[in-house]
């Protein structure tokens, strides 16, 4: 039986194909990284292993079609191995994006159902989906019960879904997590006694609800659909009764049911988890027609922004609004983001915005709540007028629900103002699952507890935690940097980094241009990019307590620096310089003055270290170029 189960694994090497066995693996490029298949008590079961150790402990996959199981009393069948191996230019947290993997398409058969899991391995992690084909016409009901199970030990940073994705992440035990709290992906997780990180996610959600999940208090997170999800509280605070009931309910599919791709991120350190591609490698890339220079295209406009909400400016009149985009000219910012009150505007003065702006060289953004779209006619007339108009941008608000019907709508959204060449920034939203790879002017979402969340308290270790969980998915619109009451238990220097190191192409400050422009840091502040070339997570950094941020653009590097709530010491070796001299102009605390900044200019080599003590909520940022 031996010899004929090596024989089996030979014809697989050779061929890509094997027959009737009882496991399949899949490893990763550099062999680190396995995902086995395999069945217990005839169910369909996985598990993930690192360096020969387990990270997903033995769990099951749990699928069902119309209340109907196809996970269980399974047979895997043929085996079809692929690999992807590319790389693409990215907005993010570096310009060049990779995406190396191999892959396996295993037939899986319970009775009379013949379905593929797919799954992909990456040096970074593993992910899988389901295909389930149907006729065309068919329309079915999925659910999902899939476990991610971890080893004892773990610890974990989630928040719930009490406010959707706009909550505040806590640090808990897995041991002693009971069942049934709700975790909003991405959940970042840290094996025991080592430095390796998860984080589970989902990537390519399209014609299908999004995913939360629930402990099962054996260290458990169940995948959860949002027909078994609670609604949040701004969903219900937005909508109709009938709204939320007919969300409840679960939405059919027509034809071949594709589960979106299930994510497990594994990274050796911050450095790697921040840095990986994972999510959006396993969403297709942009429409050559639509995008003809992908990313690189020329309507697509990354760049910082200046916004008229949180911090005061004056009334929404045309006049104010011809200052902000005025004073974003001068900040060499390239985006102005109207909220509602441009709706009581004559289209006159749109138009007169419109023109003034663009001499200066400035997109102009409006503001839409999300329900007004959901008739296509009226979106998509909504749409044509303000291409028409000569609107550069749309922010939508308010989808608050991951139900089908929501996912749809965005992608609809995506997809009409693709045509039109109009940029998008998604607030109320769910989390990004790399969907803006196909579209790349989705330049932002928020899904996120930002400068907004006015009643924060503990702003300094919430900072210093999003880096590591919620940014590891993707942009997020947290709109950093207030100088004011809502900065909370941060400094000046702190809220300044901030902008360095919250990721999203597109850079909306929660800061008027006016205090922007009036602040002695005014210089760091018109450099920092929104997009960057490279990223490194630098020692000193800890989920919770810190992040040390190295990031280059072009031939400039940032360094900058958050703390969390308690004082603390760095010794940041610059190391990530290149070869001569840099100058460098600094931004730092003022001694017992939070609402203060000092700057100084600094002399560099990568052998230098920079010494930093930094109060509660202190920060740092530095940028260094050759003389």
């Amino acid at each position: 039986m031996l010899g004929i189960k090596r024989i089996l694994m030979l014809v697989l090497l050779a061929s890509g194909r094997l027959f009737a066995v009882d496991q399949v693996s899949v490893k990763s490029p550099d062999n680190k990284i396995s995902f086995h298949i395999f069945t217990k008590s005839d169910s369909l079961y996985y598990r993930i292993s690192y360096d020969n150790k387990d990270v997903i402990e033995a769990s099951p996959i749990r699928m069902s079609l119309d209340a109907a199981a196809i996970t269980g009393k399974v047979k895997l069948g043929k085996v079809d191995n692929y690999k992807v191996n590319e790389e693409y230019p990215w907005n993010g947290v570096h310009s060049v994006a990779k995406s190396h993997c191999n892959g396996s398409k295993v037939d899986i058969s319970s009775g009379a159902m013949h379905y593929t899991l797919d799954v992909r391995v990456f040096n970074d992690g593993a992910a899988f989906r389901l295909i389930v084909p149907g006729k065309p016409e068919a329309k079915r009901i999925a659910d999902e019960s899939t476990v991610f199970r971890l080893p004892s030990g773990t610890t974990a940073w989630y928040h719930d879904l009490y406010m959707h994705y706009e909550g505040e992440y806590a640090r808990k035990n897995m041991d002693t997590v009971k069942a049934g709290q709700w975790a909003a992906p991405s959940v970042t997780f840290r094996l025991p006694d080592s430095q390796v990180y998860l984080s589970v996610t989902e990537a390519d959600l399209t014609n299908y609800g999004g995913m939360a999940l629930q402990t099962d208090g054996n260290r458990g997170m169940v995948l959860r659909l949002p027909q078994n999800q609670p609604t949040s509280y701004p969903y219900k605070l937005r909508y109709s009764a009938e709204d939320l009931l007919r969300l409840s309910q679960p939405a059919a599919i027509t034809g071949t049911v594709t589960t979106p791709w299930r994510v497990v991120i594994i990274a050796n350190g911050l450095n790697a988890l921040v840095n990986s591609d994972m999510v959006h490698n396993l969403c297709p890339p942009p429409d050559q027609k639509l995008f003809p220079k992908g990313i690189k295209t020329e309507w697509v406009q990354p760049g910082a922004a200046v916004w008229k909400y949180l911090d005061g400016g004056g009334e929404g009149t045309l006049e104010t609004m011809k200052e902000y985009s005025r004073q974003a000219a001068e900040l060499g910012f390239k985006h102005n983001i109207l909220e509602g009150f441009w709706k009581k505007w004559p289209e006159a003065d749109l138009r007169s915005l419109v023109d003034y702006s663009r001499e200066k060289g400035v997109h102009i953004w409006l503001w839409e709540h999300s329900k007004e779209l959901r008739d296509a006619k009226v979106r998509q007339a909504f749409f044509k007028r303000c291409h028409e108009l000569g609107i550069s941008g749309l922010k939508i608000d308010f989808f608050d629900h991951e139900a089908k019907e929501e996912i749809d709508l965005y992608e609809s959204i995506l997809r009409e103002t693709a045509e039109l060449k109009i940029m998008v920034d998604f607030h109320g939203a769910n989390k990004p699952t790399g969907r803006e790879r196909t579209w790349p002017h989705e330049l932002t979402r928020e899904a996120v507890k930002g400068m907004e969340a006015s009643k924060l308290k503990d702003r300094a270790g919430h900072n210093v935690t999003l880096p590591f969980t919620r940014f590891v998915t993707g942009h997020a619109e947290y709109t950093p940097v207030h100088f004011g009451e809502r900065r909370k238990n941060t400094t000046w220097a702190h809220q300044i980094a901030s902008a360095a190191i919250f990721s999203a192409p597109l850079l909306t400050y929660s800061a008027s241009p006016e205090h922007l422009l009036a602040n002695p840091a005014v210089e760091m502040i018109k450099s920092i990019p929104s997009v960057w070339d490279e990223t490194i997570v630098l020692p000193g950094s800890a989920i919770g307590e810190a992040a040390v941020y190295a990031r280059r653009s072009g031939r400039s590097w940032f360094l900058a620096v958050m703390n969390g709530a308690a004082a603390k010491s760095f010794d940041i070796s610059l190391t990530f310089l290149g070869d001569g001299t840099f100058n460098a102009s600094e931004v730092r605390d003022t001694d017992g003055n939070p609402v203060s900044v000092t700057l100084a200019k600094g002399s560099y080599k990568k052998n230098s270290t920079i010494r930093l003590d930094l109060v509660e909520g202190g920060g740092f940022i530095a940028k260094f170029d050759h003389p």
